[in-house]
């Protein structure tokens, strides 16, 4: 084998044009491939990293009606036979061997009445929280203070706003201290907080705006105590969930919402409990993305066929240039076996370089992609092995017929041609 392996680099690099012609369809095939692969791969860590965001572990449960988010906006709107979440149910919920932690909260998407002196705020989101929320939500204080015990015994308006809203807001001043109006009720500013794992989602589209538009608006927090001083008392809650690990999220979520729904009024047959199932969208997604990016794989692998049908074409050139010597190596003793693999390993030899010199330009090229386009690039170190394993067996598929004609020549024949 190794006597085979040295006679193939001999040919190889006495026809070092030739070869590389032949391996060029291999190359090209390859290299498509690769980029392609390291495409997708990029581009879905880059829609799981930002569905699931900090990293955090967290699921939001919220009600839903067909299938619907079921968003409240005023008291008309407060669906009957829904309790806030009590206590005990919170209790139920951490509990639960996936759970880490818990947190309620009310919530206003937009902020229609929300003013900083004369101009409207209707970027961000409002919401009412409890005192577990920011440890379960995985934040920490950036300024100012965090809500104390004091604040809600006794109703304070004080607000905290997260870096988003505070950098939107109050770019060029500190907002603590600062007084928000919300529905012509002063608040006072008293705090930033910010994820304590740093995370903005790649906004490279349209489509990516709205997908995570949510995510980059901004919050204003309130204490959940003082939310029925501009809103409703009795709006039902939201939960976050902190699953004990991301395998554990879907886990954590189906089973507090089904927790939640066991509340609900058996009359109240519309509005239900879901849980956000962040891994689900982000299989969608990479699902979506993939089917497209499959078609490509797929064109970029005519290429390989092509490059195949080259190794062939090369490879029965080859038998015919040495006849002479495959006649002389049968006269002597060599068998069919061994003719038969000394032109296998040729071919294997010849498109293996192919596949190794495409896998390190299939690497370059989505480099390229990524310094120019921006598309999240992610190099896969067993496509690139099985790349490499996948042109060898191209060259032993496709050099099979020609590594056939010569181990069944004729060793009289095959000596008296020159």
């Amino acid at each position: 084998m190794l006597e085979n392996i040295r006679l193939s680099f001999q040919g190889i690099w006495s026809h070092k044009m030739r070869s590389f012609l032949t391996m060029l369809g291999i190359i090209i095939g390859i290299a498509s491939i690769i980029s392609i692969v390291s495409t997708i791969k990029g581009t879905n860590e880059e829609i799981k990293n930002n569905l699931i965001g900090s990293g955090n572990n967290t699921v939001e449960i919220g009600l839903v009606q067909n299938g619907q988010t079921y968003w409240i906006y005023s008291s008309s709107d407060i669906p009957f036979g829904i309790p806030q979440v009590s206590d005990e149910v919170c209790d139920e919920i951490r509990a639960l061997d996936s759970v880490e932690n818990v947190t309620r909260y009310n919530y206003r998407m937009g902020g229609d009445s929300v003013y900083y002196q004369n101009e409207s705020l209707s970027g961000v989101s409002m919401r009412g929280i409890d005192t577990n929320y920011f440890a379960t939500a995985g934040y920490t204080i950036r300024k100012g203070r965090n809500f104390i015990e004091d604040d809600y015994k006794k109703f304070r308006k004080v607000l905290i706003l997260d870096k988003t809203a505070a950098d939107n807001l109050f770019p060029d001043t500190s907002p603590i201290g600062k007084t928000i109006e919300i529905s012509k009720t002063p608040f006072t500013v008293v705090g930033v907080v910010e994820l304590a794992r740093h995370f903005e989602p790649v906004i490279s589209s349209v489509e990516d705006y709205y997908l995570y538009a949510n995510e980059s608006s901004g919050y204003i927090y309130m204490p959940k105590a003082s939310w029925p001083i501009v809103y409703n008392y009795d709006e039902p809650d939201s939960v976050i969930v902190r699953a004990v690990s991301t395998d554990d999220m879907e886990d954590a979520g189906q089973k507090t919402a089904d927790i939640l729904n066991k509340t609900i009024s058996s009359s109240q047959t519309e509005v239900k409990y879901r849980a956000d199932n962040i891994l689900e969208q982000a299989q969608q997604l990479q699902d979506l993305s993939a089917a497209t990016n499959n078609q490509l794989i797929w064109i970029a692998s005519i290429s390989l066929l092509v490059g195949g049908i080259g190794v062939m074409n090369i490879m029965l050139v080859s038998v015919t240039e040495r006849t002479s010597e495959i006649g002389l190596k049968k006269a002597i003793g060599a068998k069919k076996g061994f003719i038969l693999g000394q032109f296998l390993t040729e071919a294997a030899v010849l498109t293996s370089i192919g596949g190794i010199i495409g896998v390190a330009t299939g690497i370059g090229m989505a480099q390229v992609i990524n310094r120019i386009s921006g598309v999240a690039v992610s190099i896969s170190v067993p496509a690139s092995a099985v790349a490499v394993l996948f042109s060898m067996l191209i060259g032993i598929v496709f050099g099979l017929l020609p590594s056939i004609k010569a181990a069944n020549l004729d060793p009289i024949e095959a000596l008296r041609r020159e």
